[in-house]
């Protein structure tokens, strides 16, 4: 079926779970104020968010159930290939961006670096292969990451193989297989938490596998809250629902870590979308979660260019308690002005070019 023929309604975005929209925004700020702290706690055990990287693992289930509710009654009628080019345009704008930012921050970072030990051309490909989210970890400097010029595009790169997945298999299927990859995947994330400790894994090349375990299960189960009907009335309204989600990101990091990470996964966080998709919203809420939900993909995919240079920074400076006190903050707020500037300038125009191009 040709794009420009498809129906109007085929092609419109469904009304959103805004207090579901909102919980991303709360775990993509967890996601950054983790990031600073790693670099300011090399013992895990004393990062009062040591736990702050587990927001992915909701990203993932949130995504599934997402992705269920805005395209399982659509799909055939769009056609894959117009599936794909709708999360393209969704997705790939700010994956392009945050290449960009982490290109900038690694040729021109104030704080150090040693760009004398890479080649023009190693660069130039690794920039390549983080615009087309082909994972490259070959530079030193950036912690060996998948994506050395934006570290959590890693996610991403497992965001899209779980969406072409879902295009080609994962719609089709019944509710008996689903539960049986599920359980399948469950016994995945068990093993990759026993046998590193942790779910920490999924952003470097040793890691790379446990990405895989951590996307199958999560988005899995995010479909199977949206196909089961898995919603849960509740009052809690989304300032209850906040408190609960980051208290799994500031639980303690311990030896248990095999144990507790695995059941956060696999049980709270389906549990907190359940919630979330049932929860009511008070009025004056409502632009909070808005906003929230609008700069948690931005704010998640621009942020880490920062990153490196305050990693640098802290490196070579070695401030202390107090000056952090003032830094780690404010460089949080800047970063949440600058990815709402960078949404509102380039990402949203963006896409409502392209879509409107699509709907033609």
């Amino acid at each position: 079926m040709e794009t420009n023929k498809l129906p109007v309604s085929v092609l419109q975005t469904k009304q959103h779970f805004e207090i579901l929209d909102g919980l991303r925004g709360v775990a993509a700020f967890a996601v950054v104020v983790f990031h600073f702290m790693e670099w300011i706690f090399t013992d895990p055990s004393k990062n009062f968010i040591g736990h702050g990287f587990l927001a992915v693992d909701f990203f993932f289930c949130l995504s599934g159930f997402v992705i269920g509710y805005a395209y399982d009654d659509r799909i055939a009628k769009m056609g894959i290939w117009n599936f794909f080019i709708a999360r393209i345009i969704r997705l790939h704008p700010l994956v392009i961006a945050g290449s960009v930012l982490g290109l900038l921050a690694f040729l021109f970072d104030p704080f150090g670096g040693h760009l004398e030990l890479y080649s023009a051309g190693k660069i130039v490909l690794t920039f390549i292969c983080s615009l087309f989210l082909i994972p490259l970890p070959v530079i030193a400097d950036r912690g060996f990451n998948l994506f050395s010029f934006n570290a959590p595009a890693w996610s991403l790169f497992w965001e899209y193989i779980a969406n072409i997945f879902y295009a080609v298999i994962l719609y089709r299927i019944g509710k008996s297989i689903l539960v049986v990859l599920i359980i399948l995947a469950a016994f995945a994330i068990c093993f990759v938490a026993y046998n590193s400790g942790n779910l920490l894994g999924g952003w470097s090349g040793p890691t790379f596998w446990d990405g895989c375990a951590r996307i199958s299960y999560s988005f899995l189960m995010g479909l199977l809250i949206y196909r089961f009907n898995l919603v849960i009335k509740n009052k809690l309204g989304f300032t209850g629902l906040s408190i609960l989600l980051l208290l799994a990101f500031i639980m303690p990091f311990s030896e248990w870590n095999w144990l507790t990470e695995p059941l956060v996964v696999l049980f709270y966080f389906p549990l907190l979308i359940s919630l979330g998709a049932g929860a009511v919203l008070k009025p004056g809420l409502k632009k909070i979660c808005v906003f929230s939900g609008n700069i948690s993909y931005p704010l998640y995919m621009t942020h880490y260019a920062v990153l490196w240079m305050f990693g640098n920074y802290y490196t070579n400076y070695k401030p202390n308690t107090t000056q952090l006190a003032f830094i780690v903050p404010i460089a949080v707020v800047l970063l949440v002005g600058f990815a709402y500037l960078v949404m509102k300038v380039y990402d949203i125009p963006l896409r409502k070019y392209l879509t409107e191009r699509r709907k033609r």
